[in-house]
């Protein structure tokens, strides 16, 4: 550990703890919700779940907003677009 210090580095967690060299904090890394609930399937007839991802413009989330898994993302993403065509979301909201 003392070699670390002599030459400038920071060891294993560093002097500052969580935060990184310029003291900007990082937070705690988001859980997928779908797979810590064991969602296997995503229906894209379940506008109420599917409104969870969108935005109030009707834009879809991206996953390090909601901390998805990147299998769940697309899953999520294929039934708001299947959704959108059918008329169960809307495109936009003005």
């Amino acid at each position: 550990m003392t070699q670390y210090r002599e030459r400038g580095g920071r060891g294993e967690r560093g002097e500052r703890g969580e935060r990184g060299e310029r003291g900007e904090y990082r937070g705690r890394r988001k859980r997928c919700r779908l797979c810590t609930g064991k969602v296997a399937h995503i229906d894209y007839k379940d506008v109420a779940m599917l409104r969870n991802f969108t935005n109030d413009r009707g834009k879809i989330l991206p996953r390090r907003a909601m901390g998805n898994c990147a299998r769940h993302q697309r899953l999520v993403t294929r039934a708001i677009k299947r959704a959108r065509n059918i008329a169960f979301l809307p495109f936009t909201q003005h």
